[in-house]
């Protein structure tokens, strides 16, 4: 793998795009991209692992998505369900830290115990953390801190001078993660899509045709390569330029 050990992103998230169309290229429902692109998770994040990347956030479900058939969100809502199920023992005994980000107070019942359960027979791994963004949507993520912040100084205990980026980011879903570095949106779209707006700010983007359940280890290698590839000034100058 041509990969400099020594610049290897920390936290890298992805939008996984193109389950849909997988299937439709196969002449098969959109649930077999969905259960295709769900198991693609696991092989992805064991790649990320082995190439030392310790944040690992992905998009799976949107506060948009639910606007979609009815069918197909009952599907996405119990597939996990049944996955953990499975393999629950394989995931008490792996290495990942797995972690959840967004609303819980749309997601049923069963799916937020599962989700819950997940995260607390992993809280003390020491391998990437997988964090999973679930009902999650940039807008909502930023608002729901605005109006924590805006609580705190009616309630006396900051002032309005104290409000600064730091404090802002302290009450984000992400508040314990470090930076983000890289992003990483598969399917050939050319759009964030209300994910992680804030922690965008001076993250790397990276853009590819390859479609969700096909992105593999090779795919992720250029990811990485052309990552690695940039000069990231963060505002300011380097390299004597």
């Amino acid at each position: 793998m041509n990969i400099d050990p020594n610049k290897i992103p920390i936290h890298v998230a992805m939008i996984l795009d193109g389950n849909g169309r997988w299937a439709k290229k196969r002449l098969l429902p959109r649930t077999f991209g969905h259960r295709k692109g769900a198991f693609n998770i696991v092989d992805v994040a064991k790649a990320c692992e082995a190439i030392g990347i310790k944040y690992l956030t992905m998009f799976c479900f949107s506060t948009e998505n639910w606007n979609r058939p009815e069918s197909e969100i009952n599907y996405i809502m119990n597939a996990p369900i049944r996955y953990f199920k499975r393999y629950r023992e394989k995931i008490a005994k792996s290495s990942f830290r797995i972690r959840f980000i967004g609303r819980r107070d749309r997601i049923p019942a069963l799916l937020l115990n599962t989700l819950n359960d997940m995260e607390e027979i992993t809280k003390n791994h020491t391998g990437i953390t997988l964090t999973l963004c679930v009902d999650y949507g940039s807008y909502d993520e930023i608002t729901t801190a605005a109006k924590e912040i805006t609580q705190l100084a009616l309630d006396g205990k900051i002032k309005v001078d104290e409000i600064t980026p730091e404090l802002i980011e302290q009450h984000l879903f992400t508040k314990d993660f470090p930076k983000l570095d890289l992003l990483i949106r598969t399917s050939g779209e050319i759009r964030i899509s209300n994910y992680l707006l804030w922690q965008l700010g001076y993250a790397e983007l990276y853009f590819t045709d390859t479609l969700w359940p096909d992105f593999d280890e090779k795919e992720l290698e250029k990811a990485i390569q052309s990552y690695q590839s940039r000069n990231r000034r963060f505002g300011g100058l380097n390299d004597n330029k």
